[in-house]
């Protein structure tokens, strides 16, 4: 250990949240699972390329700093000792530049390495025996893009440019299509949301019984919150025996008989039909439903308080998944600790 070294470990406080992250974790299968996709040898100017583990840790960073820009993490790891020993960085050391960062996050959302990444950060939890209540919990939430339309979408007339002499068949080769305008995410779609219009992408999350995420899926914004329920059940790998937790917005037949088929237990809140209030039983279902899936709203709310997650910084569908994966492994590695600490008062008691 070189002297800077040794000062660095001298001036970080024992019980800071990063030393506990890097005490709990085993980080050899996350940078096997990323060395899958980025494993650079050297950059540009033929001297030794930074390490896809570092790269991710800085990710994990700027979200557990609050959703950081990428100039903004770099600025940490360059005077922050708590993340610069995180980080394992020397005084020494050069740190990587936003640009190499955003680059590795592209990398990597290219190659959707993101649900893999998940998968081992959730199998190093386990690691420690983490007690999980009854059941999963299924939601969604909105996460808001800042490059909406200012105005109207604008639309041109566009012809298969053939001269025609029967008009009913030259008007049927037109066609009309939105312009894009500068600066907009042409992916993003519009969606009512509490009577205000939001622009952006849904999120929609598998939590177990302790509120961590077990898998994500990423849809434009108006896609209904129950259409990509039976492939997030399997995305999750949920077991037969297993009751699953939704609102009303996910009661429908085809789940109720989906659930059914696959073994899995049905807590989907019933929803009143036209002429067919609910009874005074299913209400009460309801209300205990609702007790139970608290967890999933916890998920969201602190993802939202801590991380800043409801706005997206990047453009595209692709990204707004990078970015919603990237949330799940931080709150995950975030509640890691006292998850622990109270597994082992019940194992003492």
């Amino acid at each position: 250990m070189s002297f800077s070294e040794y000062d660095v470990t001298r001036r970080t406080r024992k019980g800071n949240f990063l030393k506990q992250i890097d005490q709990l974790i085993d980080w050899n299968s996350i940078e096997k699972a990323i060395a899958v996709h980025y494993a650079p040898v050297s950059d540009a100017a033929g001297r030794p390329a930074y390490s896809g583990l570092l790269l991710f840790k800085m990710l994990l960073v700027g979200i557990w700093n609050g959703g950081l820009s990428d100039e903004s993490v770099e600025d940490m790891a360059n005077s922050n000792l708590h993340e610069m020993r995180f980080l394992g960085l020397s005084l020494e050391d050069d740190v990587p530049d936003h640009s190499v960062l955003s680059r590795f996050r592209t990398r990597l959302t290219a190659a959707d390495a993101w649900d893999e990444l998940l998968a081992r950060v959730n199998e190093q939890i386990q690691v420690h025996d983490i007690a999980v209540g009854q059941g999963c919990h299924v939601d969604a939430s909105i996460t808001q893009s800042p490059r909406r339309p200012k105005t109207r979408p604008a639309y041109e007339m566009v012809n298969d440019r053939e001269e025609r002499d029967d008009e009913p068949g030259a008007q049927s080769a037109m066609r009309v299509i939105e312009v894009t305008q500068p600066g907009v995410d042409s992916e993003a779609r519009w969606v009512q949301k509490g009577g205000k219009s939001v622009f952006g992408y849904k999120q929609h999350t598998v939590v177990d019984g302790n509120g961590l995420v077990l898998t994500v899926e990423t849809t434009v914004a108006n896609c209904h919150d129950s259409k990509p329920l039976l492939g997030l059940l399997e995305k999750a790998n949920i077991r037969p025996g297993t009751r699953i937790h939704t609102d009303k917005a996910y009661s429908s037949q085809k789940h109720r008989a989906a659930l059914k088929s696959r073994g899995i237990k049905n807590g989907i809140q019933d929803k009143a039909l036209r002429n067919n209030p609910l009874t005074r039983r299913q209400l009460q279902r309801n209300s205990l439903i609702t007790k139970a899936r608290y967890v999933v709203e916890r998920t969201f709310g602190s993802q939202a308080r801590w991380f800043n997650a409801k706005i997206l910084r990047y453009r595209g569908l692709a990204k707004a998944h990078a970015w919603h994966m990237l949330l799940a492994m931080a709150y995950n590695l975030k509640r890691l600790p006292r998850l622990v600490d109270d597994h082992r008062l019940i194992t003492q008691t």
